[in-house]
């Protein structure tokens, strides 16, 4: 028989899904799907399928007020992440969003167990394949600075003491490609002890084996030369994993290898590369969007333009000049 387009099988249909992370008190609302359904028994984010005529935002308030009666504020509602993912009998698309503004006490109104939990607390294991990089992101900041320029290990320690207090909370990558190996190292020592306490976690910048002699790192960056020789994952599960990308090959290897973020660009033009071309932000939303794990933006970035880079659906912007000090 010749396999023509009337007996060929159709591929699976794009489902469009409203995804809300809803938080509160630092918690975010967790729903268990009912045995009976796809992915039953595994955790859940709230949410459900965009209707026709229906605005992703719309759909999101819909499904929050049936499954838990809680009423969210329309323009309370922006955006985590959009995830593509194929489970082979169904396609979706996960289109994630985030309020803190849900009002009323929540209840599983579809006889769902429902229930506050940290971020930190969810293990992939638990949840649908699709969700696991809503857990990524959640747990990730909006921004992600990068230690700047620096004359010596030294240098580079005064100038991140003192760029310090400005970040409270979140993850740096100590990025030094100028110090040579033994002086990196005295100076993530030094970072590692100065940071203690603060809320603030050290991605170390290089080889995933620095994880093995810093283990109180939070995890490592790894640039595009350490990144394009692996096959799986190098460090473990516990600590952060982070690559440097600049095309759609580079973005989906670093997800082969279980990465927790990407960082892309140069999204426009950078004094420190005059010349290297930049992918402009209908670039940068195209290949975001087709990520299925969260995605700093970087390259003549400020912090005027992180509205910009999450409107695109990344995960923020990564960068040296909105906190790196110019002289210490």
């Amino acid at each position: 028989m010749l396999n023509t387009a009337a007996n060929r099988p159709s591929a699976p249909k794009l489902v469009h899904v409203a995804v809300a992370v809803i938080v509160r008190d630092g918690r975010v609302l967790i729903a268990r799907r009912p045995d009976h359904v796809h992915q039953g028994g595994l955790l859940e984010f709230p949410g459900g399928k965009v209707e026709a005529g229906e605005t992703v935002q719309q759909a999101l308030v819909r499904e929050i007020a049936e499954e838990t009666g809680l009423t969210v504020p329309l323009e309370s509602l922006e955006p985590v992440i959009g995830i593509r993912h194929d489970y082979g009998d169904k396609q979706v698309f996960l289109d994630v969003w985030k309020t803190s503004a849900a009002k009323g006490e929540p209840e599983g109104r579809e006889g769902q167990p429902i229930e506050w939990l940290p971020p930190l607390s969810l293990r992939d294991e638990d949840f649908p394949a699709a969700n696991r990089p809503i857990i990524r992101a959640l747990n990730l900041p909006v921004n992600l600075p990068i230690t700047g320029a620096m004359a010596s290990w030294e240098n580079g320690y005064s100038r991140f003491a003192a760029a310090l207090p400005s970040l409270k909370s979140g993850l740096v990558v100590l990025r030094a490609p100028d110090l040579p190996a033994h002086d990196y190292r005295k100076l993530a020592k030094a970072v590692l002890t100065e940071v203690e306490d603060s809320g603030v976690g050290v991605l170390l910048h290089g080889s995933p084996d620095l994880i093995s002699e810093f283990p109180e790192a939070a995890g490592v960056h790894l640039p595009w030369r350490e990144a394009e020789g692996l096959s799986e994952r190098p460090v473990p599960v516990n600590r952060v994993l982070g690559v440097s990308c600049h095309n759609a090959d580079q973005l989906r290897h670093a997800e082969r290898l279980g990465a927790d973020y990407a960082v892309f660009g140069p999204v426009l033009p950078t004094a420190s590369h005059p010349g290297e071309p930049a992918l402009g932000w209908r670039e940068f939303e195209r290949q975001v969007s087709a990520a299925v794990i969260p995605v700093y933006g970087l390259g003549g970035l400020t912090l005027e333009q992180q509205g910009q880079a999450r409107s695109c659906g990344a995960q923020g912007i990564a960068g040296i000049r909105f906190w790196w000090p110019p002289h210490a």
